[in-house]
């Protein structure tokens, strides 16, 4: 029977096109210094255990039942339990607080899945990781971009965009500040507003998407060149289209003029769906004066196992 091992995944950031991405738009996510982990330990029966913060669960693995608090890592083990011959406990582990959006649903879908994967002794192509981490996702929401998965798999900065497939790694990365507004709106809630809106002025929206969708190509050519100041420029002229399709509030807008008036950021707007979360700045902040700074990083590395 194997040794046990430790699965690791990062959290993300969205940087630009997180609305548009749903539309078949490219965007630029990053990987973030912010992990979940779960430490996997081969058992010598057909039953698997799982102890999180989420909640505990024990089942054989012919009778899993998929419960709503561990529905990501259960739907994963569910499409793969036909490869394993044997059953293991997991314990889950996570610096992603679910208040803040790091995309901790990501993050465990991916790490769940290359522990799958070493279990049953597949190949760990990331390629093969993100696709099948992908079908988990979209049998648990119905749907989904996979912007914070691809993240959560290849690490580093990405170009990413769903339809058709583009995961392309951006070169450089740079210090990033994230604040925390100190409230959130369920995304799904966000983007049901924003859908609403859409549906009232289709063509004004899709000259929105375009244009974010542009912003993102110009951005990961500027983040290649490492050109940083016109990645900031393009941050701070999406939050203005952020602030078109509906997400941005007073809070936010503050958040992000604070950030922009630091001789140390380069650009700053919304990252995530809006309504709250966070606000991200490029650059370090000088004045950190009552401002609810993150410990967040850029991250290179993706999923793995140790």
């Amino acid at each position: 029977m194997r040794e046990s091992f430790r699965a690791s995944a990062p959290g993300k950031l969205m940087l630009l096109g997180e609305h548009a991405v749903l539309h078949g738009h490219r965007c630029i996510v990053c990987a973030v210094n912010q992990r979940l982990r779960i430490v996997v330990r081969p058992r010598s029966d057909m039953k698997i255990s799982i102890d999180s913060d989420l909640g505990c669960y024990q089942s054989d693995l012919k009778n899993l039942v998929v419960e709503d608090t561990l529905r990501f890592v259960l739907t994963a083990i569910d499409q793969h339990k036909a490869l394993l011959a044997h059953g293991f406990a997991a314990e889950i582990e996570s610096d992603l607080g679910a208040t803040v959006g790091l995309g901790s649903s990501a993050a465990v879908t991916a790490a769940m899945t290359i522990a799958l994967f070493h279990l049953a002794g597949l190949d760990l192509e990331a390629d093969k990781i993100f696709d099948r981490s992908l079908s988990t996702v979209r049998a648990v929401q119905g749907k989904g971009s996979g912007a914070d998965l691809a993240a959560s798999v290849y690490g580093g900065a990405l170009l990413y965009r769903h339809q058709p497939k583009q995961i392309t790694p951006l070169r450089t990365m740079h210090p990033i500040v994230v604040v925390y507004s100190g409230y959130k709106t369920a995304t799904t809630d966000v983007i049901r507003l924003v859908e609403n809106q859409r549906e009232k002025f289709p063509g004004l929206f899709s000259h929105i998407y375009s244009a974010m969708d542009s912003s993102a190509a110009r951005a990961a050519r500027a983040i290649n060149e490492d050109d940083w100041p016109t990645v900031g420029e393009l941050l701070t002229m999406n939050q203005g289209l952020m602030s078109a399709i509906g997400v941005s509030d007073q809070r936010l807008a503050d958040l992000v003029y604070r950030l922009l008036r630091d001789p140390g950021i380069l650009g700053a707007k919304i990252s995530g769906s809006g309504l709250g979360d966070c606000v991200v700045g490029l650059g370090a902040v000088r004045n950190k004066s009552r401002l609810q700074l993150l410990p967040i990083e850029m991250s290179r590395q993706g999923v793995t196992i140790d």
